[in-house]
């Protein structure tokens, strides 16, 4: 049987360390994330440390779409339910979020969604082969507003590379923000990024994507905030 995933280690001076682009925050499980965290992980959970067969998993062929930093899951659960015809992984290192997903995957029935809880980078470096992903998806990830912290954006042109060959041809990367700078920041990323063509045409974000609304963006929204999105597909 597999382990619920282990409490991640708390951050080590930046000479140990590669930089992230998440910091792991102490939020405290409520007592229905602690029962799923112990009792679904084995049902649910994805381990980083073999490599994925979908078919294995899912028990069939089908268009595997990765969430990367899913946060509390709104998103990832609403895709999930409404397009059964598509097999979905969650990666995210808070424990909460994964426990509240694992939570609802249970209570819907759904044979379509399972979760990492690990480093996005080494899961997709570890465990996915080129070529398997048909999408992914960056929702709302930390803009980290600093200037002196702009080096732990994750979308940077060098994970943008590592993706790439990740995804089928033809594969969609998505990626969404509601900080303006990130924004420019991601499109300034992919125009210089190689074999990706913008799907909305150069330089443009991207309208009616399909994405479900979070009750993050919801707010978001209600504050005036402007959402970005960006659509780029894997030429070769």
């Amino acid at each position: 049987m597999t382990d619920m995933p282990p409490a991640p280690e708390q951050e080590t001076p930046a000479f140990h360390r590669t930089i992230r682009s998440y910091v792991i925050r102490g939020g405290r499980l409520t007592p229905s994330q602690q029962h799923a965290l112990e009792t679904l992980w084995p049902v649910y959970g994805l381990e980083p440390d073999k490599p994925l067969n979908p078919a294995q998993v899912f028990g069939r062929q089908a268009p595997l779409v990765m969430e990367i930093g899913f946060g509390m899951g709104d998103s990832l659960l609403a895709m999930a339910k409404a397009h059964p015809e598509t097999d979905f992984i969650g990666v995210e290192v808070h424990r909460p979020g994964v426990g509240r997903l694992l939570h609802e995957i249970e209570a819907n029935q759904l044979r379509n969604l399972r979760l990492y809880c690990h480093d996005a980078k080494e899961v997709l470096r570890d465990c996915i082969a080129d070529g398997t992903l048909s999408g992914i998806q960056i929702f709302f990830p930390d803009p980290w507003h600093k200037k002196k912290h702009h080096k732990r954006r994750l979308v940077q042109g060098g994970f943008v590379e590592e993706m790439r060959p990740k995804l089928a041809i033809g594969g969609r990367l998505h990626m969404a923000t509601d900080w303006v700078p990130y924004a420019e920041h991601m499109m300034e990323v992919m125009n210089a990024a190689t074999h990706y063509r913008n799907a909305a045409g150069p330089g443009q974000y991207s309208l009616d994507t399909g994405r479900p609304l979070t009750k993050f963006e919801k707010r978001g929204h209600r504050l005036g905030h402007a959402v970005h999105d960006l659509v780029f597909i894997r030429e070769s």
